[in-house]
């Protein structure tokens, strides 16, 4: 990993809660110059997003990262800050963000199942569409596999247009997110809301 991104993340993980535009700022300066337009990650390496916006969504994030290193043949590799931003196109309390990066030799649709198991466990409700929930887990990426299955979509539809997903997503894989990218997002309501171990 380059010095520059290296010495973004030890600030990053130091800095007091922030906007989305000032982290943007930062991340401006330490991406390459050259920032990559489509994800690299290896083949068996899986971005997840996590949110939650109902209960103690700390806790129950919590709980998901540790379900999640639990998985069979999955091995935990790293997990962003924890973030705090407004409903999209949703309603209900703020949301918390993060981002855990996993490599696994599960199957894409054995991964996304045990997920959705996770969620289940955690309460999570759908009653109608981008309703408030306990939790909600996401694949984000999947090293460079690209899906148009209905059941599941890679990379996922919407990640370019959320700012909760970029800004964790640019510590745990900066060469996934340009510069350009997150730009595109730093109006959204979304601050820095706990370093790096929130989880633990």
């Amino acid at each position: 990993m380059p010095a520059r991104w290296i010495r973004w993340l030890a600030r990053a993980r130091a800095l007091r809660p922030r906007s989305a535009a000032a982290v943007a700022e930062s991340l401006q300066v330490d991406l390459p110059p050259a920032a990559m337009n489509k994800p690299v990650l290896a083949a068996d390496t899986v971005a997840i997003g996590l949110g939650g916006n109902l209960g103690d969504a700390r806790q129950t994030l919590s709980w998901a990262v540790k379900a999640i290193a639990q998985l069979p043949q999955t091995q935990l590799q790293a997990v962003s800050s924890l973030y705090g931003s407004k409903p999209i196109d949703s309603s209900g309390p703020d949301y918390l963000n993060a981002v855990a990066l996993v490599t696994t030799q599960l199957a894409p649709l054995d991964l996304l199942h045990a997920l959705q198991a996770i969620e289940l466990a955690a309460g999570r409700e759908r009653p109608y569409r981008n309703a408030p929930r306990t939790l909600d887990l996401d694949i984000e990426l999947w090293g460079q596999l690209q899906s148009d299955a209905a059941e599941l979509t890679l990379p996922h539809p919407r990640m370019l247009e959320r700012a909760f997903v970029l800004l964790p997503l640019a510590e745990v894989a900066p060469q996934c997110v340009s510069a350009d990218q997150l730009q595109a997002v730093r109006g959204q309501g979304i601050e820095l809301s706990q370093g790096s171990g929130w989880w633990l």
